[in-house]
């Protein structure tokens, strides 16, 4: 009834307007998101086709016998139509391990994404693979914040916000990265966490370039002299900032509460969600209790975003699930 086939350039324009008119698609699933690092990863994405009309996706790459759903993006999983009934799901999923078994597949790995992404309810995938005996691999535990209910922001948040304010601190939307990056963003992640950001200055830029609706960047200036910034990600429905760096005074100044509040309040305020991400650290297995706090100071709730791993010949597990 299904077929899966392998993502080919041909399928460009198809596999992008799929993801548009998806219940949880997002511009991540894009193409010209999702090539930007062709180079790192093999990529195996698949399209599930029915009557020759695509009825789902899955953005992944390939390791050895393994299949993953992606590295390369911060959610990832099934993509499907607004309206799915699940004896589909059901065969598509089927579909898709058998393909995957076929091809020398062993394990199929599945970063789900958040349900406030999605435009409706999203459990199915998370019951299937739980009929599949699939195993939770990690558990990311994000912060949120509803948009529609009034905000919450702690006592000491609002000290801080208004000392941005008295401080004289402004905030600019900006196009150009580059001083964010070399100055702030890249010497704040190898002091505090011996890291890199995961996307080069390049990169990013070319990102911004290709979905500036979706990538905006704001600098916070003291004067003339930039203390903060953040790139966020913005999906429509959910605001997201994937980096954010401040300089050693940012406690003294309240920039990145000044910062974070213009965004909520003001940026995006049309929004449903503003996602803080994670503050785990360690695989998942720990979290950052101070970067914790700071978020849920904002009136921020836990929302977890599993990960699985399953057997691709578990397939035969969802033959007796309907009765």
């Amino acid at each position: 009834m299904y077929q899966v086939i392998p993502y080919q350039p041909s399928d460009y324009e198809r596999w992008n307007a799929f993801v548009a008119q998806s219940r949880n698609g997002t511009f991540l699933f894009h193409r010209d998101f999702m090539e930007y690092h062709q180079d790192r990863f093999h990529d195996f994405s698949m399209l599930v086709v029915k009557e020759e009309k695509v009825v789902a996706l899955l953005p992944a790459h390939r390791v050895d016998n393994a299949v993953f759903s992606h590295w390369g993006l911060t959610y990832g999983g099934l993509v499907l139509p607004v309206y799915t009934h699940i004896s589909e799901v059901i065969g598509i999923v089927q579909s898709i391990l058998n393909y995957l078994l076929q091809s020398g597949i062993e394990t199929l790995h599945l970063k789900e994404i958040p349900s406030f992404y999605c435009q409706g309810y999203n459990g199915d995938l998370a019951y299937i693979l739980h009929q599949c005996q699939a195993q939770i691999t990690r558990a990311d535990l994000l912060s949120t914040l509803d948009l529609t209910l009034p905000l919450a922001i702690s006592k000491s948040r609002k000290e801080s916000i208004r000392r941005g304010q008295k401080n004289g601190l402004i905030v600019r939307e900006e196009t150009d990265l580059t001083a964010f990056w070399n100055e702030l963003l890249i010497p704040n992640l190898a002091q505090r966490h011996a890291a890199k950001p995961v996307h080069t200055l390049e990169e990013m830029t070319l990102l911004q370039s290709r979905f500036p609706q979706n990538i905006r960047h704001f600098n916070v200036y003291e004067g003339e002299n930039l203390i903060a910034g953040t790139t966020v990600f913005c999906t429509g429905r959910v605001a997201h900032p994937q980096y954010i760096a401040g300089d050693d005074r940012r406690s003294e100044t309240g920039a990145l509460d000044f910062l974070y509040h213009f965004l909520i309040t003001e940026v995006y305020s049309n929004c449903l969600v503003f996602d803080f991400g994670i503050s785990n650290e360690n695989q998942g297995k720990n979290i950052n209790s101070g970067l914790q706090f700071w978020k849920e100071s904002y009136g921020a709730q836990p929302v977890v975003q599993h990960f699985y791993r399953v057997a691709t010949a578990s397939y035969v597990q969802l033959d007796s699930i309907l009765l």
